[in-house]
């Protein structure tokens, strides 16, 4: 039996469905998913070399895109700017976007991110501190929030105030946005200006997704590989050592920022984003939901989607009306 949550949100629908997301959509779905389902069917945990990363140092960022490295304790970064947008200053009060990127803490890096990391910094008109945070095997997925946790600290270090820092992510950095946020604030540094999670994994486990509408019906991941991550995530974190960390989608939610959540409609992640939207809202955290119809996961990467343009223009929409947030009503929410 599926099940469709009743969100607090009226989510927004974009129902646009252009000739290159059908064929984007059709070729996922007859390469990258049934090898995910092989993946899946493995009698042992297989931990490919992060190649994704290396090979897309050769693709060439948008024109105008300038970066330099950064080193954050454990992680690296860059700082990145799209066309147009100076590097910017904490003692001018500009704003900056930190930006985690997705790959279920397995995979992908700053150079796989960087085209959009750069395409959203030139939308916003904002810098962004993009962060390749220690993923597994060789760390756990609570070594990955603090290393965001640590960048979130050196941008505070750099002069910016939490309330002029966005948190952004795809996929698993749609996790690692929430719960930088979460951990910003209960250390007591502030508020961050906002979060951005882009089709968005918030919850660990699959049981959830199992019963969801798009179980099945999703382009990208087949129900097995998402049940395959949970155990080796979960074995990771227990391995560890690591205390029981709630995930983003059972997290204490009152006085987070607000939030723009980014899904589409056919993904089997829709499980986790109806969840955490239904719960922002009834916190009362402003949140917008949106769903764009039959796109892909992280469809916005593929820059000769139209879609994807148009949905990164959304994100500059948001983080630019953040920008305009008075400090004080953020901290009324926040008491």
């Amino acid at each position: 039996m599926t099940t469709r949550l009743t969100v607090a949100v009226e989510p927004r629908y974009f129902r646009s469905s252009s000739v290159q997301s059908r064929l984007l959509a059709s070729a996922l779905r007859h390469t990258v998913r049934p090898t995910l389902a092989l993946w899946s069917r493995l009698p042992f945990d297989l931990y490919p070399p992060n190649l994704i990363d290396w090979i897309a140092k050769v693709l060439p960022p948008p024109e105008g895109t300038r970066w330099r490295r950064v080193s954050i304790s454990a992680a690296e970064a860059e700082w990145v700017t799209g066309e147009g947008v100076r590097e910017g200053s904490a003692l001018t009060g500009d704003h900056v976007i930190l930006y985690l990127h997705g790959g279920a803490f397995l995979t992908c890096g700053l150079n796989t991110h960087r085209r959009l990391v750069s395409r959203i910094s030139a939308a916003a008109g904002q810098p962004v501190l993009n962060l390749a945070y220690r993923q597994m095997p060789n760390a756990s997925i609570t070594d990955s929030v603090v290393d965001g946790v640590e960048a979130f600290r050196w941008l505070l270090d750099q002069g910016y105030s939490a309330d002029r820092i966005t948190i952004a992510g795809d996929s698993a950095g749609g996790y690692l946005a929430f719960g930088i946020a979460r951990e910003v604030i209960d250390a007591g540094w502030g508020s961050p200006a906002g979060v951005v999670a882009i089709s968005p994994l918030l919850d660990l486990d699959s049981h959830t997704k199992a019963a969801h509408r798009n179980a099945h019906r999703c382009d990208v991941f087949p129900l097995s590989a998402l049940e395959r991550f949970s155990t080796i995530a979960q074995r990771s974190e227990r391995r560890d050592g690591t205390p029981d960390r709630p995930c983003p989608v059972n997290m204490h939610v009152e006085g987070l920022p607000p939030a723009l959540i980014q899904i589409g409609s056919r993904e089997i992640l829709m499980a986790d984003a109806e969840i955490m939207a239904n719960r922002l809202v009834a916190a009362g955290v402003p949140c917008e939901f949106q769903v764009w119809s039959r796109q892909v996961h992280v469809f916005q990467a593929a820059s000769w989607l139209p879609e994807a343009q148009r949905a990164v223009d959304e994100v500059a929409l948001f983080v630019r009306s953040l920008e305009d947030q008075p400090t004080d009503l953020r901290d009324a929410v926040n008491e």
